[in-house]
């Protein structure tokens, strides 16, 4: 803005005393000081507020409008509220140094004149930023040489003071800026918590930008970023959108700024469309493994097209020591199929969320494997190139990945995924994803999965695809909207628990439990947590009471009265396992 302007504004109370000539000059910042030196603190075109409390003699005049002048500032502005009018020697200090000069009148508070300014100068800012984002989608949509998401946070940050960062649906970070001074970045938890809040809302059809105060304490604002996919169905699922995490309130922002921050969404979505299309590759080798190992092939030709895979996967190794198969389903709720219109369309709240029912398994397999690629992917590695090596197929309405192994050194590297002797462990691979995730299921739909044991060669990948399969449906077995099972269950009797049929299930939980649960619920005698306990005690009497805080008698009291309400005897095998079995059934 030019100074001009600021003297045409009448509600800014300024009164130009010398100057004329210079009010071209443009305004790029605000200070008030009363510093007799102030230098330190300018840098170049500002507006300069001053009550003059730095005057104690004329002379001081000359000295402090050198000062300024030296500093390039675009003009001086003297409140009368200290001394009254605006000393003569002032005036003429500013006239030999050619530095335009204001007075406030009494009434004027410097914020008023500071807010406006510096209102000013931020649209206008933002207009130039606009300007230089659209150049910049313009070059990322014909050509690789945008830079990538860094490009656009570090623009954000430099030209309006904004630090951005880019997440992926479960929280991982893709960007952020590279420019010195930038706000730490927000810990896994808290992006997890952002991540969640993005799908929940999502999700339900809110429009963004979506505020949250996060459990750091700060307030973010989240902008989706729509993919460009040209999978149709695949775009429109919230479930595979990244999101622009902005380190301030939008709430109160003018519609300019909310528009250019929707325009950096667009460049960076040009960039997961890139990132996206670079999958590719690694896709349709996974397909024809995963073709190869479902109708037999045998297994030298597997290993043929898995020598292929594996430089693809894990350059410069040549070939992988060890291979794991992950499996993952994504069913879609019943609550989502209510949302179904009579004709059989979607309502709005599924609509908006993405979620269609036409399409069925087929939408399901590749939401699955967009997933499934997104949780394999090693948050350690530097930069995507090497974070993403994770093959990952679908067939029917699953979604099948190849995870190489490398060969196993004296640690993993810090921070990274560690690979175990046996390969990646359930609990691991859900500690990250299931807040985030499960928030985005919620009332729509679960996802499931089951991890194999490690193979050291293609005859093994047909029994590990198998292994992986049976797990995933221990894993279905789970309550919860995000659930995982590894092949070491396999080998237990949770195996078996997922096949019992329903009805079976409820009528013998019913007969051993139901007595003791109305008991509990009339006497409040807490003989269910006692059960519990006591199996996990492995009965002993001992530990159990330690545990429960009770004396031995008083436990030896509620095992009894268990034992009389269900015609069992705890002190026998087979009935304590089928406690033990119900009690997991229930």
């Amino acid at each position: 803005m030019r100074l001009r302007a600021l003297l045409e504004n009448d509600t800014l109370g300024l009164r130009l005393l010398g100057g004329e000539g210079e009010l071209d000059r443009t305004v790029r910042g605000v200070m008030t000081t009363d510093l007799r030196d102030p230098s330190r603190y300018l840098s170049g075109g500002e507006l300069v507020l001053t009550g003059l409390a730095w005057r104690r003699e004329p002379e001081d005049s000359e000295r402090f409008v050198r000062i300024l002048a030296a500093a390039g500032v675009a003009g001086l502005a003297a409140g009368e509220a200290e001394l009254g009018a605006v000393p003569e020697d002032l005036v003429l200090a500013c006239g030999r140094h050619r530095l335009p000069l204001f007075s406030v009148v009494e009434d004027v508070a410097f914020a008023t004149i500071t807010e406006h300014v510096v209102r000013q100068v931020s649209g206008e800012r933002a207009g130039d930023l606009a300007a230089v984002v659209d150049r910049h989608r313009r070059l990322m949509t014909s050509g690789p040489a945008g830079g990538g998401p860094e490009v656009a946070l570090d623009l954000l940050r430099s030209d309006l003071d904004l630090t951005a960062w880019v997440l992926s649906p479960t929280g991982r970070r893709i960007a952020g800026p590279t420019a010195a001074g930038a706000a730490a970045e927000p810990p896994a938890a808290v992006r997890a918590q952002l991540a969640g809040e993005h799908l929940a809302a999502r999700r339900d059809g809110r429009r963004g930008p979506h505020r949250m105060t996060a459990a750091d304490g700060m307030t973010y604002s989240l902008f989706p970023i729509h993919s460009g996919d040209t999978d149709e169905e695949v775009r429109e699922t919230v479930l595979s959108d990244w999101l622009l995490v902005v380190g301030a309130d939008a709430d109160e922002w003018p519609e300019e700024r909310l528009d250019l921050l929707y325009g950096v969404t667009q460049l960076i979505a040009v960039e997961r469309d890139r990132r996206n299309a670079s999958r590719t590759v690694r896709r349709r080798l996974a397909q024809e493994v995963l073709e190869l190992v479902q109708t037999g092939a045998p297994p030298a030709e597997i290993a043929a097209r898995l020598r292929v895979a594996a430089p693809v996967l894990l350059p410069g190794l040549g070939t992988a020591p060890h291979w794991q198969v992950v499996v993952a389903k994504v069913e879609w709720g019943v609550s989502a199929a209510a949302e179904q219109g009579p004709e059989g369309g979607v309502r709005d709240g599924a609509a908006r969320a993405g979620f269609r029912r036409d399409g069925g398994a087929v939408l399901g397999a590749r939401v699955a494997q967009s997933l499934l690629e997104e949780i394999l992917v090693d948050p350690a590695a530097p930069g995507p190139e090497l974070s993403d090596r994770i093959a990952v197929a679908h067939t029917g309405d699953e979604a099948v990945a190849l995870v190489p192994l490398p060969a196993l050194t004296d640690g993993p590297p810090e921070g990274g995924m560690a690979h175990a002797a046996d390969g990646l462990q359930a609990d691991a691979l859900l500690a990250a994803v299931q807040e985030p995730l499960s928030r985005g299921l919620d009332g729509d739909g679960r996802l499931t999965l089951g991890l194999s044991a490690a193979v050291h060669s293609a005859d093994g990948l047909r029994g590990a695809l198998e292994e992986a399969r049976h797990a995933r449906r221990v894993a279905a077995a789970r309550p919860g909207r995000v659930c995982a099972a590894g092949h070491q269950e396999l080998a237990s009797h949770v195996l078996l628990l997922p096949f019992v049929p329903d009805d079976v299930r409820r009528a013998f939980t019913a007969r051993l439990l139901d007595p003791l649960r109305e008991y509990d619920r009339r006497h409040r005698a807490e003989l269910i947590p006692t059960l519990e306990a006591f199996l996990d005690c492995d009965g002993s009497w001992t530990r159990c009471a330690s545990r429960l805080h009770l004396h031995v008698n008083t436990l030896r009291y509620r095992i009894g009265r268990i034992e009389q309400l269900t015609g069992r005897e705890l002190s026998r095998l087979e009935d304590k396992l089928d406690f033990f079995l119900a009690l997991r059934m229930s």
